[in-house]
């Protein structure tokens, strides 16, 4: 095999791929250059008679890379783009252990990852995957990432490269303000990351991925187990939510999956405009007419059962939203538009102070209140440190939130988190002493002192929106 890649690769790139593949798994080398070579190399086209990631082809070679290592000194090496990708995909296949707990005795960092899924386990509720111990992990993501990311719809947000929630949140809050939206269908997959066909999924990834290896060895992570009570069950559904691997692989399975069929749909069946903005398991469909809405949900149910998933029967509602939705419904003699929720805000249907139509979002109440709830918990167990520990504490805590939710037209929920997390604090601090004197003069002053205020930190996601997809 190492003749073969040096006739394939040359000496020299043989060498340097070997000396430096396991410095990027183990963080020494720098991983950005890598990952942008490999973003540059995947962009280009396959050919026509193969669309899938093999060990064949010549390809037109890309422009050399260069790398950063741990001493700050520069290697070139050039070599041809999918070579290369083909080179990285065979190194990551040739992992020959896997965290199984049938298969394999638990080392100390197995046994570490072991409590790690049993926490999060407990403190979520759900059953978590027991991750792989081994750098090739994430090294085998970013590789994979650079493949799929070519082929990713432009409405899926959830768990790629260079997107995040509040890129989701701008093109939803865009789309229903400048596009013919008058009705919305919020869906949600129930236990979506339980209940995916190891066997779709699979056969999925087959469709782009020719090396047999990099099956194989996804197919031993699914095999590792889920966690849950401290007891290991394997599956031959579910892809272990928890581990590093998990939100490509349910990316890649709703892709085939809803992605492909929605804009098929969207193009060829719908009558009226239709706008689509997914996260993760977490999508919602805005849809000028309401035949419209109602035969995209039946055709969406079936589609999805017939891939071993289903509709959370909850949380999968129609209602009527958009611009002109509370004066449609006033017309009818009905109330106000209903809302929903999307990535932990309610989106309500608003006016601004000139009158016109302004999509709220305000903090979900239920995610506020568990989180108070965290925070009184974590204070009481924290009573007795110095005040300067607790303020500190409560400052990365409250600094976090804002970071997230300090969108416009939210102030009031983060005025109203603040100052419970400062009645909780005092409530803490007076429970210290039976002799305290802590009053609200001098909690303010503590407040003022070591919790942030409250301030919009996002702009307007037409503004941010207008910046990240110029037209």
């Amino acid at each position: 095999m190492l003749g073969g890649l040096i006739s394939l690769l040359g000496v020299a790139d043989v060498a340097y791929l070997i000396r430096v593949w396991p410095k990027v798994g183990a963080g020494v080398v720098d991983r950005r250059p890598i990952q942008r070579f490999l973003e540059a190399s995947a962009g280009q086209k396959p050919r026509s008679g193969d669309a899938r990631v093999s060990s064949k082809g010549d390809p037109p070679p890309v422009r050399p890379l260069r790398v950063r290592t741990a001493r700050r000194c520069h290697v070139n090496s050039s070599v041809a783009g999918s070579r290369s990708r083909i080179f990285l995909l065979q190194r990551c296949a040739s992992v020959s252990a896997v965290a199984n707990p049938e298969t394999a005795s638990a080392t100390p960092a197995e046994e570490q990852a072991l409590q790690e899924a049993e926490a999060l386990s407990r403190g979520t509720g759900k059953p978590f995957g027991i991750r792989p111990i081994h750098a090739q992990t994430r090294a085998t993501v970013m590789v994979l990432n650079a493949i799929y990311e070519g082929d990713f719809v432009g409405f899926s947000y959830g768990f790629r490269p260079g997107r995040g929630p509040h890129d989701a949140l701008d093109a939803l809050t865009v789309a229903i303000t400048t596009r013919k939206v008058n009705w919305i269908l919020d869906a949600d997959v129930q236990n979506f990351f339980g209940s995916v066909s190891q066997d779709w999924l699979v056969q999925f990834l087959e469709h782009r991925i020719g090396d047999k290896r990099i099956i194989r060895l996804i197919r031993k992570w699914l095999r590792a187990g889920i966690l849950e009570d401290g007891v290991v069950t394997v599956d031959d559904r579910g892809t272990g939510q928890g581990s590093v691997i998990s939100p490509l692989l349910a990316n890649v399975y709703l892709h085939y999956c809803f992605d492909l069929w929605a804009e098929r749909w969207r193009r060829q069946e719908a009558y009226g405009d239709m706008i689509i903005v997914r996260y993760a398991d977490d999508l919602v469909v805005g849809f000028e007419h309401e035949d419209d809405a109602r035969r995209f949900l039946d055709a969406m149910r079936e589609r999805v059962e017939a891939f071993a998933l289903t509709l959370h029967s909850d949380k999968t509602r129609l209602i009527e939203f958009g611009r002109y939705a509370a004066t449609n419904r006033k017309t009818r003699g009905l109330g106000k538009p209903e809302t929903f929720t999307f990535l932990g805000f309610i989106h309500i249907c608003g006016k601004s102070r000139r009158g016109n139509f302004l999509l709220e979002r305000k903090t979900r109440r239920d995610r506020l209140r568990t989180k108070l709830q965290d925070i009184k918990a974590e204070l009481r167990r924290r009573m007795h440190q110095p005040i300067p520990v607790q303020g500190k504490w409560l400052r990365q805590i409250i600094t976090g939130h804002f970071a997230y939710y300090a969108v416009p037209a939210n102030g009031r929920a983060l005025s109203a988190f603040r100052y419970y997390v400062a009645d909780h604090w005092r409530r803490t601090l007076r429970r210290r002493s039976q002799r305290d004197g802590f009053t609200w003069d001098r909690m303010t002053k503590l407040a003022d002192d070591w919790l942030p205020q409250p301030r919009i930190l996002h702009t307007w996601p037409q503004q941010r929106f207008a910046v990240t997809h110029p037209r």
